[in-house]
């Protein structure tokens, strides 16, 4: 066994294909964000007060998944807290990504791991909610000084707590005697606001930029900028950033997807031995992407969705055995078998119909309608889940549920 994976060392410090596999990574910060000039100058003009002393509007950021909308704020911050660190400014911008497991679940958790970033410290558990909060009061009221808060996924957050924890952050301005909180929220949903309590929505008085998807060409330039430096010349076969610009672009423009896609790509034909990135590798990699993005959904999937779509797949199996078809009521009463069998609090069945058409948006399951003439009309349910991942989102949904 030594020798042969001798052999796979060999060839990998042999063949290299990358000059610096970093700069295709989602954590990765260019010095210039192509196509954003104009969100970024916007932002920075709704939050460039707070560079002399003044609490600025909060900011809603909105955007399809990979369309720069995180990547632009983060480059904001940073010369934001340049130009404060060089005039000696008292501004602070911590962010927080609200998706993350066991840090934004609770107000709690979102708290603690803020008082954490902010120097302090509180127990993982235990105290009271008002108690965490005067500890975070406390901790950010001890000078002058401008915060501004940027929630990242932060309709992840009220998902799964509540929009109470927004309200309660807009009402701690007036607790505070030196201290001014701004918030930037950052969301995937369009609509975010709109499902909001409207006693909230009021207290927040935000201003709004949206992220507009970027086409196949803009998509190609980002992917040229970034592979001039990630790989070594003349390592790309002619085509192979077209076609990763084509498929991302058919996935509403999402740029993540085109550089997950290209470096995956590179890592394939890496493992192949090939001299160069092949058509064939990002054809792949596509592939494995697909597969890999239903798993992180189930993942991070809130607990009501994840037994829905466990109740699916336990009825699907069921079906495979017989000719039955399954409808909108058969999945919630598994469900509601589930739950119960398992001591888990349940949902309505009108809840768990939007739970169920949310994962037919996601594509894991194919939900048609049917009328049942004067009885109404209901859903028939496919699952669309590959088999080849099936018993990997079984096993996701088993351990994440407990059961």
């Amino acid at each position: 066994m030594g020798v042969k994976l001798d052999e796979i060392f060999d060839s990998f410090s042999e063949n290299r294909l990358f000059k610096d596999k970093s700069i295709l990574q989602t954590s990765y910060t260019p010095e210039n964000i192509p196509h954003r000039d104009n969100e970024i100058k916007q932002a920075a003009s709704i939050l460039a007060p707070a560079l002399r002393g003044e609490r600025t509007s909060n900011l809603f950021i909105y955007g399809q998944t990979g369309t720069g909308k995180t990547l632009s704020i983060h480059y904001l911050k940073n010369e934001m807290m340049k130009r404060a660190k060089k005039e000696g400014l008292s501004l602070d911008m911590q962010y927080l990504n609200c998706k993350l497991r066991k840090v934004s679940d609770t107000q709690y958790r979102i708290l603690a791991e803020l008082i954490k970033k902010l120097g302090g410290s509180v127990p993982a558990t235990g105290l009271p909610t008002d108690q965490v909060y005067n500890k975070f009061i406390e901790i950010i009221d001890k000078e002058k000084k401008i915060l501004i808060l940027i929630l990242d996924e932060i309709d992840q957050a009220v998902k799964k707590i509540s929009d109470e924890f927004l309200y309660n952050f807009t009402r701690l301005n007036s607790e505070l005697n030196n201290a001014n909180i701004c918030l930037i929220g950052i969301s995937n949903d369009l609509n975010f606001l709109d499902n909001l309590d409207p006693r909230v929505r009021s207290s927040l008085g935000q201003e709004e930029i949206v992220f507009s998807p970027y086409n196949a060409l803009q998509l190609q330039e980002i992917l040229k900028s970034r592979a001039d430096n990630a790989f070594n010349q003349g390592v790309l076969e002619e085509g192979v950033i077209q076609k990763c610009a084509a498929y991302a672009a058919r996935e509403h423009g999402d740029a993540r997807r085109a550089l997950d896609l290209l470096r995956i790509a590179g890592e394939i034909s890496e493992r192949n031995g090939e001299k160069k990135v092949t058509m064939k590798s990002v054809d792949l990699s596509n592939q494995k992407i697909d597969r890999d993005k239903i798993l992180d959904v189930v993942q991070a999937a809130p607990k009501q969705f994840q037994m829905t779509l466990l109740s699916i797949i336990l009825l699907s199996d069921k079906k495979n055995k017989s000719s039955d078809k399954i409808f909108t009521g058969d999945v919630y009463n598994k469900y509601h078998e589930l739950c119960l069998e398992h001591k888990s609090d349940f949902l309505t069945q009108r809840r768990v119909s939007d739970i169920i058409a949310e994962i037919d948006m996601l594509g894991l399951i194919n939900a048609i309608v049917i009328s049942k003439g004067r009885h109404g009309r209901t859903k028939e349910i496919k699952l669309s889940i590959s088999p080849k991942i099936l018993d990997k989102v079984n096993l996701i949904l088993k351990e994440s549920l407990d059961l």
